[in-house]
């Protein structure tokens, strides 16, 4: 047996997430044992530990970095985590929950190796093993087959998405904060940029204001003019009169500020504050709808009805969408919106803590590109903006 480079009396007495709600979604999806392997939920099981070194990438040498987080169903004191040989450093400095962290391992066989021995050694080798089949690779599936003959793999995505769907209370501070200092950033470029400025200097210069701001830049997704296009990649420039939208993800210890913001270079015209104000009904209306205990699919409802009454509702797409460590997480409550998945929500009714992101785009053919994302906590009496500033035009720079 490999060596437990943490000491037992320094680790934390218990998981950092609510145990008995995992093994309780655990059981009802018919699971006795998790292997965990995506970036995102060994964060969430390890209570917000992101290896630095791989933060932004996967590949090293001929493999790539597989974070593997074994948990039993209803023995917490079984699981044990398998790391990457640098990660003894940060075990080091603040030792994980884990009762076995084996910082060991530079590649996918190394590491599931050690992760199917452990399966072996407390039991478990015929086991139901919950995988996420999205977030590992085929090479260290069949190293698991192979290993594990008696075994059953099953996908154990929606159990790890239902158990945080709800925020804890600093992950809904981590969301405000990622949201606010994303809306800020925003206002910032606004603020500085006028007639002639090109769209990729727009992307470099928000990219910066981020940074600055303590967040890793994820994207954005800019439109200037008449376009829809969205790529940052351009040379069209922002001119007087022209709407201006900055739609940037940009996260904060690993949760995401997604939001879409407007401004324009001078006063808008009548017919372009008349579109933008139907985006902003559709927006508010849909928001008017949430609080907790409403059915999920009521709130995407809500918008589509608004939009429905709106003047231009050929031109006009909605979505109301989970957000939180991912982009489009539970809760799911439409299966009609642009990402492909069920709405396995949209009956359910809404919890406090949960967090949404809730979008109106109008891709107008003589306009262009005009579009509001917010970001809002479910509260028991409605809902608690994220990032609230700015969701009006805004002014750019004369």
């Amino acid at each position: 047996m490999e060596t437990n480079t943490t000491p037992a009396q320094r680790r934390p007495a218990r998981p950092p997430f609510d145990a008995e709600k995992l093994d309780g979604l655990m059981d009802a999806a018919g699971l006795d044992v998790l292997l965990v392997t995506s970036k995102h939920n060994v964060q969430y099981l390890l209570g917000g530990y992101r290896f630095f070194f791989f933060d932004r990438m996967d590949a090293i040498g001929r493999s790539r970095y597989l974070p593997i987080l074994l948990y039993p169903r209803g023995a917490p004191g079984k699981a044990a985590y398998f790391a990457n040989a640098m990660e003894c450093f940060e075990q080091e400095l603040s030792p994980l929950w884990a009762p076995e962290v084996h910082p060991h391992y530079w590649g996918t066989l190394d590491a599931t190796a050690a992760a199917a021995a452990h399966v072996k050694r407390i039991g478990l080798e015929s086991a139901r093993i919950g995988v996420e089949a999205s977030f590992l690779p085929v090479d260290a599936f069949r190293a698991l087959q192979t290993v594990l003959p008696n075994a059953s793999f099953q996908e154990a995505l929606g159990p790890l998405e239902q158990l945080r769907a709800v925020k804890t209370p600093t992950e809904l501070r981590l969301m405000r904060e990622a949201s606010e200092r994303v809306v800020d950033a925003m206002l910032a470029v606004f603020a500085s940029y006028g007639p002639g400025v090109a769209k990729r200097e727009l992307v470099s210069a928000l990219r910066r204001e981020e940074q600055s701001r303590g967040l890793t830049f994820e994207y954005c997704l800019p439109t200037v003019g008449t376009s829809h296009n969205r790529a940052p990649s351009s040379d069209a420039t922002w001119e007087l009169g022209q709407p201006l939208s900055l739609d940037s993800g940009a996260s904060y210890e690993g949760y995401i500020g997604d939001l879409c913001r407007m401004a324009v270079l001078g006063e808008p015209d009548r017919e372009l504050q008349s579109l933008f104000d139907e985006v902003l009904a559709v927006q508010d209306a849909a928001m008017a709808r949430i609080k907790a205990g409403e059915l999920g699919g009521a709130v995407q409802q809500a918008g589509v009805d608004a939009l429905r009454h709106s003047p231009n509702r050929e031109s006009l797409h909605f979505v109301v969408h989970g957000v939180g460590l991912v982009s489009h997480e539970d809760p799911h409550l439409t299966d009609a919106g642009p990402v492909p998945y069920p709405a396995d929500d949209a009956g359910r009714p809404l919890k406090s803590g949960m967090v949404l992101s809730v979008e109106t785009t109008l891709l107008h053919p003589r306009r262009g590109f005009i579009k509001l994302e917010d970001t809002v906590a479910v509260t028991d009496s409605g809902c608690e903006f994220f990032g609230g500033a700015g969701r009006l035009l805004n002014r750019g720079r004369l």
